[in-house]
């Protein structure tokens, strides 16, 4: 892997790959992101769903009494 690496031309080592690793690293820490910003998306629509229910559980209680 050395052999490989210092086979590569400086503008390669210097600019390209730290570009690709910037460019990889930004595309690990957006997909991070967005799996986390629909789990809670996901969880913040399930309360909602879970409120609306127990809304709609009370009021049929209710009805039911009168």
């Amino acid at each position: 892997m050395a052999e490989l690496w210092k086979s590569l031309p400086s503008w390669v080592r210097n600019i390209v790959i730290p570009v690709l690793v910037l460019v990889l690293a930004w595309n690990i820490v957006a997909f991070v992101f967005g799996v986390v910003g629909a789990l809670l998306w996901f969880a913040v629509k399930l309360l909602v769903v879970v409120g609306i229910a127990a809304a709609v559980v009370i009021l049929v209680k209710k009805a039911a009494r009168s």
